[in-house]
């Protein structure tokens, strides 16, 4: 289990998971999210719903995975802008230890 802040005064905190972390990279939820500008901010927050959304309702098989993430994550109160931002970091910091581990 891993927490990041959600906040920036750091009053709230959002507990993220192996497998939420897994769940993203199996269905590429970053790739291509963030503009150009590199700016987090709701609006991103607001097309990774959707997609994920778009994703669930596409989807033929269970889609129990993302479900989880949405319930535990991404549709959580604390979720905003800043915890995304924060949420995308931890994501590539884990990206980076699993291809080390696989070397």
């Amino acid at each position: 289990m891993y927490t990041i802040q959600a906040n920036p005064s750091g009053t709230r905190c959002l507990e993220i998971s192996e497998e939420n972390l897994a769940t993203i990279e199996k269905y590429g939820l970053f790739r291509h999210l963030i503009d150009s500008n590199g700016i987090v901010d709701e609006s991103v927050l607001d097309k990774l719903k959707l997609n994920i959304r778009s994703l669930i309702a596409s989807q033929e098989e269970d889609s129990k995975d993302l479900l989880d993430l949405c319930i535990d994550v991404i549709y959580h109160n604390n979720m905003k802008a800043f915890g995304l931002q924060q949420l995308i970091k931890l994501y590539l910091e884990w990206l980076s230890s699993q291809e080390t581990i696989e070397e």
